[in-house]
């Protein structure tokens, strides 16, 4: 089995670790009311999907 021949210092291991972050969802458009939504799913302000009531949502 390989082994490393020197020892990796933490600042060169830490480095590459450092590539490990969390990126904001996509969001869109909804094409009726407007609001941001996920992408290929139902919008919660409004209940429509692809042009279509999909949900009842209750208005505030």
């Amino acid at each position: 089995m390989a082994l490393p021949k020197r020892k990796m210092s933490k600042a060169r291991r830490d480095k590459r670790r450092a590539n490990w972050k969390l990126t904001s969802p996509g969001m869109v458009l909804c094409s009726q009311c407007h609001e941001a939504k996920l992408p290929h799913r139902v919008c919660t302000a409004c209940g429509f999907y692809k042009n279509r009531a999909v949900l009842n949502v209750e208005s505030k």
